[in-house]
């Protein structure tokens, strides 16, 4: 492939002027230390008749620009040369060679330069520490295609090479190329800013095109590295072919603009030279695309190859970043002076002598079209032409070696020095050019920063309205951009950004798109388009939607919530109950319905009822562990201590009506005094298995966080199941031995049945226990607390309603009744039947 550089001839020159002149014996000059020069002068090989207008126009704006940066050059070093304190006493001179935009082309001047000092041979050392080259650093060239090829070959002799214009991040690499500088940023100073823009309008739905060359590949897959960290999805990346009339270029990007329409996105980023990108535009427009929003470099938003393109105002809105570069003071005098100079008959005759000192005819690279160069020819582009990176790349080595000479202001010693040597000053040291001060950073870059520049429209004509800067951070005055949509806001977006308290959730097959999803509850919203949301600590909790946690709070039954109230105030009643049935059997203590209930072991089972009452208390309120081991237990002894009153007369009257003559014999075990010793051993018996059950495991305070959404419940856990059995199994025993005792007692009539209240007492007993088993072991809210209070409850009012309330009846409403004969006791009987027999 042939770049225009290698077949370029600037017919429109020779028609301008008015005779040759010798501006193309302007670029060599001998000198103490010699600076090489590459620079795109193009070259007179091809005829252009078959080139298009758009390449024609091209080329001739790649002449004028390597003409003017050619121009820098020698401004820069004339300047240096008139310095009497920057380096007295030494002449620099200048070398500048055509590199024609070809990698070949510009390896011919690169291995010149390398040549030993006063001969064309390039000597083979095993230490160059000595070696004295022609040229002493290298100004050069501007693309980083060349600078790729050339940094190699001047870093293997450690020879300062300073580009104004390779932007290529590989180039950064200071390992591969510890020789090479540049007086522009690199292309991650650019993808970074591009990142910036589209992330301050909010487009994160964009498609990007890069020429397939380094600096496209290179600035395209730096962007595509930075968008992906910075939610930036990309709808399409594509490159497009440099050079138009190659054969697949016309299909390529008729493909290329296909595919962007159909993403459906409003932004395009293209980083690409002014001749594909040119080529792409058209195609934009000859196919209809849309207006989109494109965001380019200055490669091409600055080209007048693009901005002429017909109806380029029907693609849309066209951003891009440009590098900030100052003025150079004096330059367009010097070139109009140079310019009057170069016609004048003397002053060519001096040039071509000195010309000639430099031995240019080893390499024929003449600008001979130069000579044909006029004033007006390249007036218009001396304003636009960025001349300052190559004037301060020039600089850049001078302070160089004022400092490795060890310059005084007044002179410098004349010693010979190495290239090598001027390397430390250059990266180590700060300059000055024209009172701006300057400094390579670790990558060998200087980063100036950008301007933003707008394509504004007035009346046909285009103007670079700079809208924005960036340096480190992105500042853009928006009210200067006039976007092409309606209401001055294009969007591109695939997914809206996701509200506080929302994750993004992937729809489709493009991983860039999303919709937005509320966090559910107990996860939060973390950060900014998450695409989930983390989990709440355990102790904290959060509604649905939520951009934080929020702390638990404890849940029990409190005393003041309804449900308590109803309770205690239950509890209450069933204690008032109690007392006033244990106050009745006190003052009937020695009557025959009191005598046959039991007598004083009557009093003790109520003084547990109530007891057993009153420890619902234990299950209101904030629990404790220690709490939590008091419940079971507290119930356990209570209803043993009822039960235990109810065993000796259950087996009175068993032994009275089922084994009637041992009953004599065996009676005296369960009646009178002997009746209490049953009763505390039966007591103590059950206290061993509250120390059991203590060893075993009690119950513990459980922190449940799972059951409630923003509460943490405390209840009282079962740590033991068998100590739990082992405790209520007694209880248990007692009551079904006093109900096998009991259940077919039949009682003669006008007698009072005492069998039938303890019957109905612990068939009431076991029917509240099968209830509160189940619902106890699968139950984990606060209804557990209740689920023990109603068992007491209904356990002890089960008890007073079928055992004491009976008798209260009869003691207080049918005090007949409580007679002998009535109420007569099964162990009174018994010796009558025995006498009869």
């Amino acid at each position: 492939m042939q770049l225009p550089g290698l077949w370029l001839c600037l017919s429109f020159g020779c028609a301008a002027s008015l005779g040759p002149s010798c501006l193309s014996a302007q670029f060599r000059r001998p000198g103490d230390f010699v600076l090489g020069g590459l620079f795109p002068f193009g070259k007179d090989t091809v005829n252009l008749t078959a080139r298009s207008e758009p390449t024609l126009l091209l080329c001739e704006r790649l002449f004028t620009d390597g003409l003017i940066w050619a121009l820098g050059m020698r401004f820069a070093i004339d300047q240096i040369n008139n310095s009497s304190s920057l380096l007295p006493g030494i002449t620099l001179g200048y070398d500048m060679y055509d590199t024609c935009f070809e990698p070949l082309v510009a390896l011919q001047p690169s291995l010149l330069f390398l040549t030993r000092k006063g001969t064309t041979g390039i000597g083979v050392l095993c230490n160059y520490t000595e070696y004295q080259p022609r040229v002493g650093a290298v100004i050069g060239p501007h693309q980083s295609d060349l600078c790729l090829v050339t940094a190699k070959l001047f870093s293997s002799f450690l020879i300062p090479q300073v580009s104004y214009g390779a932007s290529s991040e590989t180039l950064s690499n200071t390992e591969l190329y510890p020789s090479f500088y540049r007086t522009v940023p690199s292309d991650k100073n650019l993808a970074e800013a591009v990142v910036l823009l589209l992330n301050q309008f909010g487009w994160n739905w964009v498609a990007t095109v890069g020429s397939d060359d380094e600096y496209g590949r290179g600035a395209q897959a730096l962007f595509l590295t930075m968008a992906g960290t910075n939610n930036i999805c990309i709808a399409f990346e594509g490159l497009i072919p440099t050079d138009p009339a190659e054969p697949n270029a016309q299909k390529q990007l008729e493909d290329t603009v296909r595919a962007i329409n159909s993403t459906k996105v409003n932004v395009v980023v293209l980083f690409a030279y002014s001749l594909p990108a040119r080529a792409l535009l058209e195609h934009s427009v000859r196919m209809g695309l849309g207006k989109k929003v494109w965001v380019g470099t200055e490669a091409w938003v600055l080209s007048d190859v693009t901005a002429s393109i017909p109806n380029i105002q029907s693609v849309g809105t066209v951003l891009g970043f440009v590098m900030r570069t100052g003025t150079v003071p004096g330059f367009q005098e010097y070139v109009a002076e140079l310019f009057s100079s170069v016609a004048q008959e003397e002053f060519c005759r001096r040039s071509k002598e000195l010309s000639r000192l430099m031995n240019a005819e080893v390499l024929d690279t003449h600008c001979q079209q130069c000579d044909h160069i006029t004033l007006g020819d390249i007036w218009p582009t001396l304003s636009v032409t960025a001349v300052q990176p190559v004037h301060v790349a020039v600089y850049s080595v001078a302070q160089a070696l004022h400092r490795a000479l060890g310059c005084t202001t007044r002179s410098c010693p004349k010693t010979a020095i190495g290239s090598w040597q001027l390397l430390h000053f250059m990266n180590t040291l700060p300059f000055e050019v024209n009172g701006q001060s300057f400094r390579f950073d670790q990558s060998h870059s200087t980063n100036t920063g950008y301007k933003l520049i707008f394509w504004a429209w007035r009346d046909g004509s285009l103007t670079y309205l700079p809208v924005g800067d960036y340096d480190q951070s992105l500042y853009i005055r928006r009210s200067q951009i006039q976007f092409h949509t309606a209401d001055k806001k294009p969007t591109s977006e695939c997914f809206r950004r996701c509200e506080p308290g929302q994750f993004r959730r992937i729809k489709g097959f493009n991983l860039c798109c999303y919709d937005c999803t509320d966090c559910s509850e107990n996860t939060f919203w973390s950060s900014t388009d998450s695409t989930g949301c983390s989990r709440c600590p355990q102790h904290q909790w959060a509604p649905a939607r939520s951009t934080r946690c929020y702390d638990r709070s404890d849940r029990f039954l409190f005393w003041d919530e309804p449900l308590a109230v109803a309770l205690v105030t239950l509890m209450a009643l069933t204690a008032a109950l109690t007392c006033v049935t244990a106050l009745l059997f006190l003052r009937h203590l020695r009557t025959p319905l009191v005598q046959v209930s039991g007598g004083g072991r009557s009093l003790l089972a109520l003084l547990m009822l109530l007891l057993q009452s009153l420890s619902c208390c234990l299950y209101v309120g904030k629990p404790s562990a220690a709490l939590c081991a008091l419940q079971q237990l507290s119930y356990a002894l209570c209803l043993n201590g009822c039960f235990s009153t109810f065993v000796p007369k259950a087996l009175e009257i068993t032994l009275v009506t089922e084994f009637p003559r041992r009953a004599p014999g065996l009676l005296r075990w369960v009646t009178q005094g002997r009746a209490w010793l049953l009763v505390a051993a039966s007591f103590l018996t059950q206290v061993l298995l509250c120390f059991c059950h203590l060893c075993l495991g009690p119950d513990v305070l459980v922190a449940d966080y799972k059951s409630l959404p923003s509460e943490v419940l405390l209840v009282c856990g079962t740590q033991s199941w068998a100590a739990f059995a082992l405790l209520h199994g007694y209880n248990s025993c007692l009551a079904f031995v006093c109900f096998l005792c009991t259940f077919m007692v039949q009682t003669p009539a006008r007698r009072y049945n005492v069998a039938r209240g303890i019957t109905f007492a612990t068939l009431i007993f076991f029917v509240v226990w099968i209830f509160f088993l189940v619902i106890f072991a699968t139950l984990r809210t606060v209804l557990r607390a209740v689920t023990q209070i109603c068992t007491i409850l209904a356990t002890t009012l089960g008890i007073l309603a079928s055992f004491f309330v009976p008798k209260c009846y009869i003691m207080v409403f049918r005090p007949d009744l409580n007679t002998g004969d009535f109420c007569q006791s099964p162990a009174e009987e018994e010796p009558k039947e025995v006498n009869r027999e």
